[in-house]
């Protein structure tokens, strides 16, 4: 991971942070959406990896009074198993709880093993479960937490 930068997404990013969506998930966010979030969400707080000045990964989160709610991590296909995703949960939980977030939380998806474990490093553990989350699949979340010494 050393030659990938992290750095706090900019409106300019939405189109690649977009392509990346069409690419990872089965339902993306929009355009609308994502230029929302990187232009007038105040509560939103993305940072995006980059590669030779290319967009290689993405994270956003939700800022709530103290909690961190991380909406969505991917990295494009062709640059995973390079440890980006770490780096980019790293810095996104290391920025927001400078911040004053005490507590993280998301939802995986029950299949993901890889995003589990993942999260796992970070001290999340699973707090419950949300029946039928993805509706295109039909399948279940886990719903993990992580908390702050306060």
């Amino acid at each position: 991971m050393a030659d990938v930068t992290i750095r706090q997404a900019e409106p300019k990013d939405a189109e690649d942070i977009y392509e990346i969506e069409m690419i990872c998930f089965p339902d993306p966010w929009s355009m609308e959406s994502i230029t929302y979030e990187l232009e007038e969400n105040p509560r939103a707080f993305y940072v995006v990896a980059e590669h030779s000045d290319k967009v290689v990964g993405y994270a956003g989160l939700w800022w709530i009074m103290d909690e961190g709610h991380i909406t969505n991590v991917a990295v494009r296909p062709g640059y995973r198993n390079r440890k980006i995703a770490e780096g980019i949960i790293k810095v996104l939980i290391e920025h927001t709880a400078r911040e004053g977030i005490l507590h993280h939380t998301l939802e995986v998806r029950r299949s993901n093993e890889a995003a589990i474990n993942l999260y796992r490093k970070f001290g999340f553990e699973v707090e419950g479960v949300r029946k039928g989350y993805y509706k295109f699949e039909n399948e279940d979340a886990l719903l993990m937490w992580r908390h702050e010494e306060e």
